[in-house]
């Protein structure tokens, strides 16, 4: 007598720990945002209901790609890789510019970032490259040659967005690695990704003066952000003034609702807050890890991997910006920072990695 086949299910426990995550950030991003948009708009709902708007979008694409075969995107990769190539040429000539850095495209009344949807590319397209090299994955050409492949995207992002072409680079990284079966071959890899950093930072002098703002903000006038969110960190304590008693938010920390939430989270929730909302992201991270490792092929796997490296790289380095650990790259929390644009791609990642978890055997 055949067995009864098993029913293939999503990754509950991811869809759970997104689920938190997204109730947390909207109640953070409230507390946060309510002085700005109050003083700025007479609103003090105005950045929760956009952010509600985009989450709502963002989890009704995480409905559709978790309900879509994951192998119907491979055919689909170069498109999408070519589309973000585009995308963020045309930011460069037509794009909008806030807060001096020109990172957005708008189509009538909406807006969006083409870097957030070029991670999401970048996935596919590294993932869809490492499946067809398969044994070649071995030679350090090959390797080489992959990391080459997204140079044209990390450059045209990193012309006006830094952080988000250090993410690209380090989604890339993190991709071969999981695929190559050697690991010494990876020193040279770190060491040209160095040099390649090192010539990026040299070619614009702002990126030089972030380095010097880093070493002693209280020198610059740009690094007033930096100090008041070190000001918030430090005045939280243990577990914090309590929620929606910030001081810093009341101006002092300038867009605190955007790249420097963290500090504000710090000083409301006190290290006691601030540990928990990190526990999420590891809790999210480590689901990535298990659908990557049990995943039904290596396409899915790179999927989920290119995933969990995208959020874990985004979170370190903004939690080390705020805690001055880093020079100020302006990068935004996942799920927490405002961002439509931001929740919307994320989500979308979200539904790609439940679709595998639903497919594995």
């Amino acid at each position: 007598m055949a067995k009864p086949e098993k029913k293939k299910s999503f990754d509950y426990g991811l869809l759970l720990v997104v689920m938190i995550l997204i109730v947390v950030g909207l109640f953070i991003l409230y507390s946060t945002s309510s002085y700005n948009g109050r003083v700025k708009f007479q609103d003090e709902f105005y950045y929760l209901k956009k952010q509600l708007f985009a989450t709502t979008l963002g989890l009704l694409c995480m409905y559709i790609a978790a309900n879509i075969d994951y192998h119907v995107w491979q055919k689909y990769a170069v498109v999408a890789y070519v589309i973000s190539l585009i995308l963020s040429l045309a930011v460069l000539f037509i794009g909008d510019e806030y807060n001096g850095s020109k990172r957005w495209l708008s189509f009538g009344p909406l807006s969006f970032q083409p870097s957030e949807f070029a991670k999401l590319a970048v996935i596919l397209f590294l993932a869809k490259l490492i499946v067809k090299q398969g044994k070649k994955m071995k030679k350090m050409g090959t390797l080489l040659l992959i990391m080459l492949s997204i140079l044209p995207i990390v450059g045209l992002v990193g012309a006006s967005n830094l952080s988000t072409a250090i993410i690209i680079l380090g989604i890339g990284v993190v991709l071969v690695f999981v695929a190559s079966p050697l690991y010494a071959q990876f020193v040279w890899l770190g060491i040209s990704g160095v040099g390649f950093l090192a010539i990026f930072l040299a070619l614009e002098s702002y990126r030089l003066e972030r380095l010097a703002i880093w070493r002693n903000p209280e020198l610059y006038e740009k690094g007033y952000q930096t100090l008041q969110g070190l000001y918030a960190i430090g005045s939280g304590g243990l577990f914090g003034r309590g929620s929606g008693e910030s001081i810093q938010k009341l101006g002092f920390v300038p867009e605190a609702q955007n790249d420097m939430i963290f500090s504000i989270v710090c000083e409301e929730w006190g290290l006691v807050g601030a540990v928990f909302l990190v526990l999420l992201f590891l809790l999210l991270i480590w689901r990535f890890f298990v659908v990557a490792i049990h995943a039904k092929d290596l396409f899915g796997s790179l999927i989920a991997a290119g995933a969990m490296a995208h959020i874990m790289i985004q979170v370190i380095l903004n939690i080390a910006v705020v805690s001055n650990t880093i020079p100020n790259t302006g990068i935004t929390l996942p799920f927490v920072s405002y961002g439509g644009t931001s929740v919307l791609f994320l989500l979308t990642e979200i539904g790609l990695v439940l679709n595998v978890s639903h497919l594995i055997e």
